[in-house]
């Protein structure tokens, strides 16, 4: 073997944009890669004492027929990995080279290092050439790249486009990515730990590790400035894959924000709202309403509020939207309408027997059969008269109502406070027979004209009596 080889490196196409930091990404992500495919221990990036760069790997080491291929089929096989083509290496080779950036790759296998020499068969022409030598260091475990002429900003730029010295505080993760705390001024996007693009108005930074056809497309030579319909989709995807108490907490959050128009613009696709909504649900007791109905229906928020439930309060737009949807753990999510339905399942009469009323009460509920021949009789439908002393809520007041007609048991439940006087049990008996014979609730036209009639028919029958 000869002391020194060298080879064309035949790079075609050079990468006149390309500074010194991102021919420095290309050796870092090399590195990662080989950390990953091998399960070694991290990767090293530091200067030794005689001012070198070092981006050390503790891998397999490079052997000069890498720089050969267009190709990898290792990386293109591990959908994990950051690179896929053998070509980054050679385009920061040539980066460094148009710099003026001293290299050196070694491992076992051998050190190489580049010059410009003439391409064989055409002496008129001068290319990148690798040179390899003999290995200085036969023991060397992984690769080890020496880079000299560089600035320490060079190297920290070249480390901001990485996820794993960014800092980024992980939230969660999912089968399609993770999500990370933004706590910068700009939210990143990376792919496999590399960062591809910038978001200045996303709440959370992504760290996308399952790939769509479409960012496969998307994803240049230069792996950067992607553009967002590239990764929209799969950022959805990881959010909608979260189940996480936290990140539910940081959504609902930036939820609220949309009526004032300052929330990220996650919070602006309504599938993530509802997703929120979904995992907020499963984890707090929770009752989701609208700036309206906080206003409209204070008596049943101070009432959720005393037994202890968190109020969330939602945009208008997702008010219809989570109406009858289950939450992660299968359960409805509670909205107002929610909150009474389960109100009234949960409520229990109290019954009180005829004989333990007071005297007075008594003698009050003593005219019931009176009352009904006001209006020609009791109805058949109506099978009993029950008396409670506690009742359910009206569900726009959420105060507890005077009476309740039972369709299904043919039951008309009054409540005991009635009986104090006349006029309120004679009034609430003949409200809810209204119910009764109508069949309608209450605010519906239905309802208004069968209880105009039972007063004509009452006062007309009063009229006759005084006549007598």
């Amino acid at each position: 073997m000869k002391d020194k080889r060298s080879f064309d490196l035949n790079i075609e196409k050079i990468l006149e944009d390309w500074e010194v930091h991102h021919g420095i990404r290309e050796v870092i992500a090399n590195a990662i890669d080989e950390q990953k495919i091998t399960g070694t221990e991290d990767i090293q990036v530091f200067q030794d004492e005689d001012g070198f760069w070092h981006i050390r790997d503790f891998g397999r080491g490079l052997k000069y027929d890498h720089l050969t291929q267009n190709e990898n089929q290792e990386k293109l096989e591990n959908p994990n990995l950051i690179g896929k083509f053998g070509i980054g290496l050679k385009d920061a080779l040539a980066t460094f080279d148009r710099n003026g950036v001293y290299v050196l790759l070694k491992s076992k296998f051998g050190d190489i290092t580049i010059e410009t020499s003439e391409k064989h068969g055409f002496e008129d022409i001068d290319t990148l050439h690798a040179v390899i030598l003999h290995p200085s260091d036969p023991d060397l475990i992984g690769t080890d790249v020496l880079l000299g002429d560089i600035t320490v900003e060079s190297i920290e730029n070249a480390k901001a486009l990485f996820l794993r010295f960014s800092g980024e505080k992980l939230v969660e993760s999912t089968d399609y990515g993770d999500v990370y705390k933004n706590t910068k001024e700009k939210a990143f996007i990376y792919i496999n730990g590399v960062k591809v693009a910038e978001e200045e108005y996303f709440l959370f930074s992504y760290n996308i590790t399952s790939l769509t056809k479409q960012i496969r497309k998307a994803l240049n030579r230069e792996r950067t400035n992607v553009g967002r319909n590239a990764y929209r989709d799969r950022i959805m995807k990881i959010l909608l894959s979260c189940k996480g108490e936290n990140i539910a907490k940081m959504l609902m959050e930036d939820l609220q924000k949309i009526e004032q128009g300052t929330n990220h613009d996650e919070l602006s696709w309504i599938d993530v709202q509802k997703h929120a909504v979904s995992i907020l649900s499963s984890k707090l007791n929770a009752i989701f309403v609208t700036s309206s109905e906080i206003q409209n229906s204070f008596h049943l928020i101070d009432d959720a509020k005393s037994r202890g439930m968190n109020i969330v309060t939602i945009p208008d737009s997702l008010r219809e939207k989570i109406h009858d949807l289950k939450d992660i753990s299968g359960n409805v999510i509670r909205d107002i309408d929610q909150f009474i339905i389960e109100d009234h399942e949960s409520f229990e009469f109290k019954f009180i027997d005829h004989e333990e009323l007071n005297e007075s009460e008594k003698k009050i509920y003593n005219l019931t059969d009176k009352i009904f021949e006001l209006i020609g009789g009791k109805p058949r439908r109506v099978r009993k008269i029950k008396i409670s002393e506690t009742m359910r809520k009206d569900p726009y007041t959420f105060r507890e109502v005077d009476g309740l007609w039972e369709e299904s048991t043919g039951t008309i439940i009054i409540k005991r406070s009635t009986l104090r006087k006349l006029e309120h049990y004679f009034g609430t008996l003949i409200h809810e027979t209204g119910h009764c014979l109508s069949r309608c609730e209450d605010i519906s036209r239905g309802f208004e004209l069968e209880l105009t009639r039972l007063i004509g028919i009452m006062a007309s029958k009063c009229l006759k009596l005084e006549k007598l």
